[in-house]
């Protein structure tokens, strides 16, 4: 029992954990930088908008999600490990 919920619980920290990246990256309203000067070009409507043209995937990257990655797939072989035994 104890290893279902310690696999549960790093399946959860896993995800709370990207989210947490994600949200890190700053205001979605504010596509550009604070050091730059925001442009304008690459927005789909004028002003700061939630839609802007091209946001990219890096939030998807290995680079910022690594950890997350890590455990949540540690958390899926401890509860893998139970249905399997």
């Amino acid at each position: 029992m104890a290893v279902v919920l310690i696999g549960a619980l790093l399946f959860v920290a896993g995800v709370v954990y990207m989210a947490g990246a994600a949200l890190r990256r700053g205001r979605l309203s504010d596509p550009a930088p604070v050091r730059a000067a925001p442009d304008r070009s690459k927005l789909a409507t004028p002003g700061p908008t939630l839609e802007p043209r091209r946001r990219g995937l890096a939030f998807l990257g290995l680079s910022q999600n690594w950890p997350g990655l890590l455990m949540m797939a540690a958390g899926v072989i401890l509860l893998l490990s139970v249905v399997v035994l």
